[in-house]
């Protein structure tokens, strides 16, 4: 058997397309690597969404370069490959810096990769891919293989949003969304290889509008009204969405589909109107606040998750405190927070006002205590009630279990280590910085918790 090494970066979309490349090589031979010293490919996944993304491509095929010299000497080759999203977007630069990659391939072409292999092994150079065929690319890679109870299943890819910090449109390309039937079979064959909780994925998940077995369009809300009738599933979750895409149909799937978990990750990215026109997120402050509470008043128990940019280019002192304010009415029970870090060839990366890095560094630690403090207080919530928690993988300790509360929570449970892969009910007892302690019990109770 030849050896795969795939690192992986950034979003679980990544993760999801990195088990796919996988499977979509294992009939060439390829079988798992612990790291690039044993591997004859090594595979880069990469996100060009955190900062100074490219710099960390490339610093690491500065490693495996070398990895691949001393290779070469010993009688061995090692293929590198780099695929996603910094591929798409420096390909041809890529190609020409680098002389130890074989295979620049983009994220929507990751289904030729086993082709592109095959050709290299059989003498052809250099293999350049960046093209936009999402369609070919979900028909033709294999179906997903199960690694535990959970998994992911990307059912939208792309972005029409364009927001002016964001590279997205310009690496994932338009928005598509993935026919019914292809997403009803992978979830039922998921289910059938052990999973009891799914992920559905896309950059903007909640923009779903796949073509139905009834040759209509559908919604991720009734998208998500047929996953619930599969037998053997218990959970359902989604993630990214947008606040211009929550329509009513979706807000009341909360209420009435009763797999799908009371946790919504929506992002704001900030609490001014004036930045969030500036970011053209297509929405304001007002417009998010109104959904909070709509979706609220459909599911009462739901935890909410968002994401935040500070320090966007002319961000004032009066719109930080704007986000400032949001967050205190809000009430979060988990959100992820960055610095403003401009992308080339977005249109912000050249607006002026750029914010000096002294600045929104003191800007995100004071949100960051902000947020932290609300995750705090509704894991503290948590601490009395009984819920059903998903048990992933094995403690630390012998006999121990980690599990997914209904809130996506980590959960630590001793003797639970025989109930990997099936749901129990837990009572917490104590709430940590960043996970839950609990006991198993027999009662159950669903749990009514608030981050405020």
């Amino acid at each position: 058997m030849k050896k795969l090494f795939i690192q992986t970066y950034g979003c679980q979309m990544n993760v999801y397309d990195s088990a796919r490349i996988a499977d979509s090589l294992a009939p060439l031979g390829f079988a798992a690597a612990d790291n690039p010293l044993e591997a004859d490919l090594v595979v880069l996944n990469t996100c060009h969404i955190r900062e100074k993304a490219a710099e960390k491509v490339y610093s690491e095929l500065g490693r495996l370069r070398r990895i691949k010299a001393a290779k070469a000497e010993t009688g061995s080759r090692m293929l590198i490959a780099v695929a996603g999203c910094v591929a798409q977007a420096e390909g041809e630069e890529m190609i020409r810096r680098q002389d130890a990659v074989d295979i620049v391939v983009g994220p929507q072409a990751l289904h030729r990769i086993p082709e592109m292999v095959a050709k290299i092994e059989r003498g052809q150079s250099r293999a350049l891919e960046t093209s936009f065929a999402p369609d070919e690319k979900f028909d033709s890679l294999p179906n997903m293989r199960a690694e535990g109870p959970a998994a992911f299943l990307t059912v939208q890819e792309g972005c029409d949003k364009f927001c002016t910090f964001c590279v997205v449109p310009y690496t994932r390309g338009a928005e598509y969304s993935r026919p019914v039937s292809q997403i009803e079979a992978e979830a039922r064959l998921l289910v059938e290889r052990g999973v009891r909780e799914i992920t559905l994925l896309g950059q903007n998940v909640n923009a779903y509008r796949g073509k139905g077995p009834d040759g209509t369009l559908w919604s991720l809300a009734h998208l998500l009204a047929a996953l619930d009738k599969i037998d053997g599933l218990k959970r359902l979750r989604y993630t990214t969405s947008h606040p211009r895409d929550m329509q009513d149909d979706l807000i009341a799937a909360h209420r009435d589909v009763e797999k799908l978990m009371p946790y919504l990750h929506l992002p704001v990215q900030s609490g001014s109107d004036d930045v969030l026109a500036a970011m053209n997120r297509q929405h304001t402050r007002d417009h998010y606040q109104r959904l909070i509470d709509r979706i609220r008043a459909a599911r009462p128990d739901i935890a909410m998750s968002s994401d935040f940019i500070v320090g966007f280019p002319g961000e004032t002192e009066r719109d930080f405190e704007a986000t400032l304010q949001l967050v205190r009415q809000v009430g979060y029970a988990q959100a992820f927070s960055f610095q403003y870090s401009p992308r080339p060839g977005t249109p912000a990366s050249v607006m002026r006002k750029q914010i000096s890095p002294e600045l929104k560094s003191a800007r995100l630690q004071e949100l960051q205590a902000l947020l932290m403090q609300q995750q705090a207080a509704f894991a503290t919530s948590c601490e009395g009630l009984t819920m059903p928690v998903l048990f992933e993988k094995r403690g630390r300790w012998p006999g121990q279990a980690v599990g997914r509360s209904p809130y996506l929570q980590p959960v630590h449970v001793e003797q639970a280590g025989h109930l990997i892969g099936t749901l129990a009910d837990v009572r917490i007892s104590r709430a940590m910085p960043n996970s839950l302690a609990g006991v198993l019990t027999s009662a159950h109770s669903w749990p009514t918790v608030s981050a405020h």
